[in-house]
């Protein structure tokens, strides 16, 4: 590489004084050589008259030099000839210092040290301040930043990594400091992020420091690669620090296979950890969310963790291959998966010396929540447990012939919820003081969906309320169990009901699958004591890779028969929670064969022969509140008796889904039929059909009870409204 601009015009006159000790006369030619490659590189007019000046002089000295050696003189006579051309290269590098062009400074040439011939750090500092920001200047065409602006008490800070310097921006008294960082940057050819610039609010007007860093020293990585302890180095750079997930704790690796596959244990001294974000834990570790499970340990300060380069349960369990492990073992457990640890996932069905248990579980569309009612279906069958399924949404359990009683469809599922607590208080009336284990089987009540028999929006609202509020209390004792199944852990799909969820968490255990997006988060109302923070919105419904995957596949031809492996989905993947226990991440059994081909051909369990279960048909349809949703029937005499005097299945009756009495015209003098639709007002029909029961109908419900059509109904219910007699919630029609 040939000499830079800067160096070109600095080191000519240099060269020019000592041509002439052995050019002689061609030293005029070098002077002309040097003054045209100065005009050639840009040189301003006063180095260019400053360069001029010096070949002249050294031209002259040359040629007077080289005549003496011609003529046989003196050599030191000719030697001394040499000294005016020293001269005039020395007042031409005077005459450089104000002028030196921006390139001549980069953090890369300032050193310790000033090399001979140059002007120090400071002194080429100053020199550029000057040129470029506040002059004077004698080059022609330029504009300062802010003619004035001085930089005083200059100070170096020069180190083996770095060089800066700070300084104090001055003007006159009454002017302000205009300089910006960006003009300082630009002059010393440097980022914006390496010039500081004090606050103007903290400092006169005309005074202000600033430091700028020629050279940054390189910046070091926070992380060192170096295994196995880059787990820990990662948790104290992004997870313990105070804005990461778990601030305040150090990681101890107890197993290490790779960086993307370890086990470790979290510790805050002496302080709880409380709930973690497991989004805000993936975030800080670079990873999803899905890759990290969770196990809180015996002591509040600390918290298991796993790192899974292969989701342990990815590949799932099979339903078949653990068929032993269905039947109920000593302890009232069986076994409904696996955990992220590879251990049996147990849950409790019963409690050998104290009757049975509940089960509360939670999981969305296509979140394994079928799955997993099929698998308990064939666990109870197996372990002698006598099955009342009510199914709101008909045929979506494949298990159901399990069932001792089903009740599959709304009105039908009601009618389940009718019989499993007329059980209740038919063993309650048998069993003045349980003594166990008892002679009749346990029962299993599972409601599936039951948001659509317990939400404000179903018809049998208050009734299922009623009902399974007493279920969840009083049954546990008796030998009846309820396993409740929603899609969300909202409260409104408890029928906002606390002591529902309270006692279910109490009497037993929970499962939380997947749930849609904002609809999981155990949070506030919501939140489950020893599942705190979980969102289960946030479990995915693919395996990492599995989009990829789902693209690639070859499409050209159709399978007839294909059954989906393990693999293809997150089904049946969540949380288990035990009593006395914290949510611990599991996967339900695969289900590769179905759950009732496994019952070996065996009819479903019996419940045992009582009033109750004689009177089942007439139970069933018989509503257990009175007009106004209130007053459950308490024992099984009122019970009995409410279902005695319903009408016989003998007489001809209209089709009536809801189980209720239908209100008949009132009779005319003599006998005489009912006037035709359309010839009487049928407001009082209404209001008595909605009085009589206090269950919010629709107006189509009301239409089909009053067999009129519904374009009847509407405006006599509009006018109703407006006279106070009637109230309409969502659609819903009762008497006010």
């Amino acid at each position: 590489m040939g000499p830079t601009r800067a160096q070109f015009v600095q080191y000519a006159p240099a060269a020019l004084a000592v041509v002439p000790l052995v050019a002689g006369p061609w030293s005029a030619l070098a002077a002309a050589a040097a003054g045209a490659g100065a005009w050639a590189v840009g040189a301003s007019a006063p180095v260019l008259r400053s360069l001029i000046a010096c070949g002249l002089t050294t031209t002259g000295c040359g040629i007077a030099a080289g005549e003496v050696l011609a003529a046989g003189g003196n050599p030191l006579i000719a030697l001394g000839l040499a000294v005016p051309a020293g001269a005039a290269a020395l007042a031409h590098h005077r005459n450089l210092a104000g002028h030196l062009p921006a390139a001549a400074l980069t953090p890369a040439t300032t050193g310790t040290g000033a090399a001979p011939g140059q002007t120090s750090q400071a002194q080429l500092i100053t020199a550029w301040w000057k040129e470029f920001i506040s002059g004077p200047t004698q080059t022609e065409g330029r504009t300062l930043i802010q003619a004035g602006a001085n930089l005083e008490h200059l100070a170096l800070d020069v180190g083996a990594d770095h060089v800066a310097f700070t300084g104090i921006i001055t003007l006159p008294q009454g002017q302000q400091v205009k300089v910006r960082a960006a003009d300082i940057a630009a002059v010393y050819q440097i980022p914006v992020s390496q010039v500081e610039l004090g606050d103007p609010k903290h400092y006169a007007p005309n005074a202000l420091p600033v430091t700028v860093h020629l050279k940054m020293p390189a910046v070091q990585p926070q992380i060192a690669a170096s295994a196995p302890t880059t787990p820990e180095e990662l948790w104290a750079a992004y997870v313990g620090v105070p804005e990461g997930a778990m601030p305040g704790t150090s990681l101890t690796v107890t197993r290490y296979d790779g960086p993307l596959d370890w086990e470790g244990i979290a510790t805050r001294d002496r302080r709880a950890i409380g709930t973690v974000n497991l989004q805000d834990l993936a975030g800080n570790l670079d990873l999803e969310t899905i890759q990290i499970a969770l196990a809180p340990g015996d002591k509040p300060s600390q918290m298991g963790i796993r790192v899974m380069r292969e989701h342990a349960l990815m590949h799932g369990t099979m339903l078949s291959s653990v068929l032993d492990e269905l039947s109920m073992d000593s302890r009232g457990y069986v076994r409904a998966g696996t955990y992220v640890d590879g251990l049996p996932a147990l849950l409790p069905l019963a409690q050998p010396g104290s009757g049975a248990r509940h089960l509360y579980l939670v999981g969305g569309s296509r979140s394994g929540k079928s799955g997993l009612l099929e698998q308990i279906l064939l666990s109870a069958h197996r372990s002698g447990i006598a099955v009342v399924l009510a199914s709101p949404q008909a045929g979506t359990i494949a298990g159901a012939s399990l069932a001792a009683h089903l009740g599959d469809g709304l009105d039908e599922a009601m009618g389940a919820l009718r019989l499993a607590y007329a059980m209740m208080l038919d063993r309650e009336a048998r069993y003045r003081s349980p003594a166990f284990p008892f002679t009749d089987p346990l029962v299993l009540v599972v409601i599936d969906e039951a948001h659509m028999l317990l939400s404000a929006s179903s018809p049998y609202h208050l009734e299922a309320k009623a009902i399974v509020e007493q279920l969840t209390r009083r049954s546990l004792k008796r030998g009846i169990g309820v396993v409740l199944a929603t899609q969300t852990p909202l409260a409104e799909d408890l029928g906002n009901s606390t002591v529902i969820r309270s006692q279910l968490l109490i009497g037993g255990g929970a499962v939380f699958l997947r749930c849609a997006r904002g609809q999981g988060n155990l949070v506030g109302a919501n939140a489950v004591e020893g599942a705190e923070g979980l969102d289960l919105s946030m479990i995915p419904s693919q395996w990492p890779g599995q989009y990829a995957k789902v693209s690639n596949r070859d499409m050209s031809g159709l399978a007839t028969e294909a059954a989906a492996a393990p693999e293809d989905g997150t089904f049946g993947l969540g949380y288990l929670l035990t009593p006395g226990s914290q949510a611990v991440q599991f996967r339900s059994l695969h289900l590769d064969v179905a759950p009732v081909s496994l019952a070996g051909g065996e009819p479903p369990v019996r419940i045992e022969d009582c009033d109750a279960w004689r009177q089942r048909d007439t139970i069933t349809q018989t509503p257990m509140v009175d007009k106004r949703g209130k007053n459950l029937i308490g024992s099984l005499a009122d019970l009995l008796a409410a279902a005695e005097s319903a009408p016989s299945s003998q007489e001809p009756t209209h089709h009536n889904p809801a189980g209720l009495h239908v209100v008949t015209d009132p009779a005319r003098p003599g006998g005489a039929p009912a006037a035709p639709e359309g010839q009487e007002l049928i407001k009082p029909r209404i209001l008595e059909l909605l009085q009589e029961h206090s269950i919010p109908m629709t107006a189509e419900t009301i239409a089909r009870k009053l067999e009129t059509s519904a374009k009847n109904v509407k405006p006599r219910l509009s006018e109703l409204k407006k006279r106070g007699e009637v109230t309409n919630e969502n659609g819903l029609w009762r008497a006010a």
